[in-house]
C-alpha cells in the first residue's frame, strides 16, 4: 500500500469505512476514557512550526504487514503469521489474548478485544457477512481487507485471467476522497504502487528498525 501524505485530510473517512467493513466493535465512552478503543487504522496528527504560523501533517498508520514483522516470532500459538502473498494474517480462534504481539510491535497497531463486542440497536444490521465477529479476549488489526482480496482473486480466477491492478480495493482505499491510498502489487514492477513506491518522496515509517513495513509513505512535497 501507498499513502500520498500530500493528498490526507485528516478527514477520517478510511477509520469509518475500516469499522463498517469489518465488523469493529464499538466502544462505550466509559472504555474508551480507560484507553480501551479498537480500531484497525488511525490518523496520526502532527504539528509544524510556532503560533500563529502552525501547520498540521496528517499519518493514517495501520498495520504495515512487515516481512519482517515482530509481533509473529513471539506468539506462542502462532496466531499470527506471514502468508504466502506477505500478508501478516490473524487467526482469531487461535489467539489466547498474551499481548505478546501487541507488546511487540513498534507501530502500536493492534487492539484487544476487551469483551465481547456490542452494536446498539439497529446497527447490527450492517454486519459484513464475509467478515467474522471477534469474541472477547482476541488480539484482532488491520488484514488490508483479506476477504475484498480473496473475492477479487475467486472473480479473476473463475474468468481465467490475472487480477488487474487496482482491482482489489480495501474498504479505506475505497472511502477516501482525496484518493490519497493505492493498493496493489509491490511484487509487481508494473503496477502503480510499485511505481509510486520508488518515488522521491517515498518513506517508511521507522524503517530503521529493520521491520521491513509493506506501506510505503509519500511525504509532503516541500
Amino acid at each position: 500500500m501507498v499513502i500520498d501524505l500530500d493528498r490526507c485530510t485528516g478527514c477520517e473517512a478510511c477509520v469509518v469505512a475500516c469499522h463498517s467493513e469489518n465488523n469493529i466493535g464499538m466502544s462505550t465512552p466509559e472504555e474508551a476514557a480507560r484507553g480501551r478503543v479498537n480500531h484497525w487504522i488511525r490518523i496520526d496528527r502532527y504539528y509544524e512550526g510556532q503560533f500563529p504560523d502552525i501547520k498540521v501533517k496528517y499519518r493514517p498508520v495501520l498495520c504495515q504487514h512487515c516481512d519482517e514483522a515482530p509481533c509473529e516470532p513471539v506468539c506462542p500459538v502462532n496466531a499470527t503469521y506471514h502468508n504466502p502473498e506477505g500478508l501478516n494474517v490473524q487467526v482469531y480462534n487461535r489467539c489466547v489474548g498474551t499481548f505478546y504481539c501487541a507488546n511487540n510491535c513498534p507501530y502500536t497497531v493492534r487492539s484487544f478485544n476487551w469483551f465481547d463486542p456490542k452494536w446498539p440497536e439497529p446497527m447490527q444490521l450492517q454486519h459484513n457477512p464475509d467478515v467474522s465477529i471477534r469474541p472477547g479476549g482476541v488480539m484482532e488489526k488491520c488484514t488490508f481487507c483479506i476477504q475484498r482480496i480473496k473475492r477479487v482473486e475467486d472473480q479473476a480466477d473463475a474468468a481465467g485471467r490475472p487480477v488487474a491492478d487496482g482491482e482489489v480495493q480495501p474498504a479505506c482505499v475505497q472511502s477516501c476522497p482525496a484518493e490519497a491510498m493505492i493498493f496493489g502489487d509491490l511484487n509487481d514492477p508494473d503496477s502503480k504502487v510499485s511505481r509510486l513506491a520508488g518515488d522521491g518522496r517515498a518513506t517508511k515509517l521507522m524503517e530503521e528498525l529493520g521491520t521491513k513495513p509493506k506501506v510505503v509513505y509519500l511525504e509532503k512535497a516541500r
